[in-house]
């Protein structure tokens, strides 16, 4: 059970209910949102003209709205703004959704009811998952489209997911003994105005990410040893005198990977291989592989500062008992730390695709043609790289930045937009792309060290191995490898734990 107070969510715990972990409502988070709510509440009776409670929204701020249609005025925001088009997010994406929304309405500065965040809470713990589009929103005041079809399933409207069968989100509240929102003022805006659709998909890319970080290392491993590289580029002097944090744990875990081979101590005298040093795929391994790990932990830092942030509008002060309104719906630095996540895995896909094809190629390995013992009737795994360049040719595509992209919207309200929502859904793609990318190193590392038995590679890379072949048996004769590489990127995911 993972209890949210507004300034304490983590990624990883972010990951735990997405997999379905329980959620529970903090008694401290849950006495600021009385206070703010009951100071709403006073502004309400005054009669003051605050934006958002009783004004229309974005270009129509100016337009002020009877006391007896406040109600509708928050419904009609939710109804308006739910136009998302394209591909459902995935379950695990919504119940990230569900938890970040209700993580920054329990910081106590929306204005809502407490009743808003249980309610969300009890969506989450009884697996009420609302459809939501993935397309529609351009991050600007926040995640709007994605957030209002999550709203509306709140209020008993729109669609959802329950126990695996897609229904109405009233029929769906409705067995799982939930009763639909009644919306009081400021609480439609409270939940819309946000970033975290973005910080949902962008923030689960991100635990994906960090593990193909670590596992880059392992299958890195792999392929220096099938190749016979040299670990000296490893050594831990060289990086200590260029001590990024990310590079010396690269180096580090590499030469821990490679301690005790068989296959290293079969070429350490330099009369058995004259070799001085190997190529950039493989003696810079630290450096390009702790460059990623860098860039996400810098990004990991942003999303974990932003979802517990208040990104509402207006933001409601309680005890200074001021409304101000600001911008901090506004996604830009999480478009700029996704896209900037999304150049550094894309390149982590780049390095590895180069160790394939010096794998694959006869002209730069000491191993047979593509990988098969019968080269020239067997093609061997010569496809494989070709569908790795493919992946990556992809990948430099999805890793132009969407941040600099600015189409204005709501009349030239909103006249600069993040389209962090988009760096997000570019990023995750990169993250799955390059899964498949290592996957295909890993088969074809694998495959190399047969041609040097009886020599063994390290023991944590005969655990590797083995691993490896409980989804591909040694390839001694052309067959179609699609299930392979796919069988492969489950075991990608997990090599973060060798």
């Amino acid at each position: 059970m993972i209890e949210i107070d507004g300034v304490s969510l983590t990624l990883a715990q972010t990951g735990a209910v997405a997999d379905g972990a329980g959620v529970s409502f903090s008694e401290a988070a849950r006495e600021r949102v009385v206070k703010s709510r009951h100071f709403i509440e006073e502004l309400i009776e005054s009669g003051d003209v605050i934006y958002g409670i009783n004004t229309g929204f974005g270009a129509l701020s100016d337009v002020m709205i009877p006391a007896n249609e406040l109600r509708e005025l928050q419904v009609n925001l939710v109804r308006s703004h739910a136009c998302g088009v394209g591909d459902s997010l995935p379950e695990r994406v919504v119940r990230a959704m569900l938890l970040h929304r209700a993580n920054v309405l329990a910081k106590g500065f929306s204005g809502c009811r407490p009743l808003v965040v249980e309610t969300l809470i009890a969506m989450l713990n009884n697996g009420v998952h609302p459809v939501i589009p993935s397309r529609g929103s351009v991050g600007a005041s926040g995640d709007l489209a994605p957030l209002a079809h999550l709203a509306l399933v709140a209020i008993g409207e729109g669609e959802a997911v329950y126990r695996g069968e897609r229904m109405t989100g009233y029929d769906a509240m409705q067995e799982a003994g939930i009763e639909p929102l009644q919306l009081e003022a400021k609480e439609g805006l409270a939940l819309l105005n946000g970033t975290q659709a973005m910080t949902a998909m962008g923030g689960l890319a991100l635990l994906a990410a960090k593990k193909l970080a670590e596992a880059a290392d392992v299958i890195g491993a792999m392929t220096l040893e099938a190749l016979k590289g040299t670990p000296v580029a490893f050594d831990e002097k060289i990086h200590a005198v260029r001590p990024h944090a990310g590079q010396v744990a690269s180096a580090s875990r590499l030469r821990e990977l490679i301690t005790e081979s068989e296959i290293r101590e079969s070429h350490r005298d330099r009369n058995a291989d004259p070799r001085v040093q190997d190529a950039y795929s493989l003696r810079c391994m630290p450096q390009v592989h702790g460059a990623v790990r860098d860039a996400l932990n810098h990004a990991k830092q942003i999303v974990e500062v932003e979802i517990n942030s208040a990104t509402d509008n207006p933001l409601v002060f309680a005890d200074e008992r001021e409304v101000l309104s600001g911008g901090n719906f506004h996604g830009e630095p999480i478009a700029l730390a996704l896209d900037y996540a999304a150049v550094a895995v894309a390149d982590l896909g780049t390095i590895a695709e180069r160790r394939v094809e010096r794998l694959v190629n006869p002209s730069l390995s000491s191993l047979p043609a593509f990988l098969t013992p019968h080269p020239g009737t067997n093609s061997g795994l010569m496809a494989a790289q070709i569908t790795a360049v493919s992946l990556i040719a992809e990948n430099n595509v999805l890793a132009h930045p969407a941040s600099v992209t600015n189409l204005p919207t709501s009349a030239n309200k909103e006249d600069h937009v993040s389209m962090g929502m988009t760096a997000a859904l570019k990023f995750a793609q990169v993250v799955k792309n390059v899964e498949t990318i290592l996957a295909i190193e890993l088969m074809c590392a694998t495959q190399g060290l047969e041609f040097l038995k009886p020599l063994k590679p390290s023991t944590k890379l005969q655990e590797v191995y083995k691993r490896v072949r409980e989804y591909v048996p040694p390839l001694e004769r052309d067959v179609p490898l699609s299930g392979y590489i796919e069988a492969l990127v489950p075991l990608v995911r997990e090599l973060d734990q060798i």
